[in-house]
C-alpha cells in the first residue's frame, strides 16, 4: 500500500515536471538558460516515470533552476499571454518544491555518504539556499 502511494505522488511529479518543461519551452531564451533546463526537467520526468529513483533530485534542481527564468516574466512582466504561460509554469513548478525532502534524500544517496539524517538535513539546506538564490538572482 505504502508502495503504491509513492509511485502515485512521483507519478504526479514526473506529470507536473513534463507540463512546466513543456510551458517553460516557448519562453524566450534568457541569462539563465531556461530552454536547456526545461529539456533536462523534461528527460528527468521521463526517467522518473520509467522507475528511475534519482530523477526525483533531478525533477527538483531542474525546476529550481528554472525559477529564475520564470518568476520574472510572472510577477514583473507585462501582461498577455507570456505571462500566463510563466504562472502557469509556476503553478506546475510547486510540487517539485514540496518533494524537496524527497529530492534531499535521493541526493544523499546519489553522493554515497548514505542516507543518515544529518546529511539529508544538510542537504535539504543546501537546496533551499539553491532555492533562495534563484528567486533572488533576477534581482541582482
Amino acid at each position: 500500500m505504502r508502495r503504491q502511494r509513492e509511485h502515485h505522488r512521483e507519478g504526479w511529479l514526473a506529470l507536473s515536471g513534463l507540463v512546466s518543461a513543456g510551458l517553460a519551452l516557448p519562453l524566450a531564451p534568457s541569462a539563465w538558460h531556461g530552454p536547456e533546463v526545461a529539456a533536462i526537467l523534461a528527460v528527468a520526468a521521463i526517467a522518473l516515470l520509467a522507475g528511475q529513483r534519482w530523477a526525483v533530485a533531478v525533477i527538483v534542481l531542474a525546476q529550481l533552476c528554472l525559477l529564475p527564468t520564470v518568476w520574472p516574466r510572472a510577477v514583473l512582466g507585462a501582461g498577455g499571454s507570456p505571462r500566463l504561460i510563466a504562472l502557469a509554469t509556476l503553478t506546475a513548478i510547486l510540487p517539485g518544491m514540496l518533494a524537496m525532502p524527497r529530492a534531499a534524500v535521493a541526493l544523499a544517496a546519489m553522493t554515497g555518504h548514505g542516507q543518515t539524517e544529518r546529511m539529508c538535513r544538510y542537504t535539504q539546506v543546501g537546496l533551499l539556499a539553491i532555492g533562495v538564490f534563484a528567486v533572488l538572482a533576477p534581482l541582482l
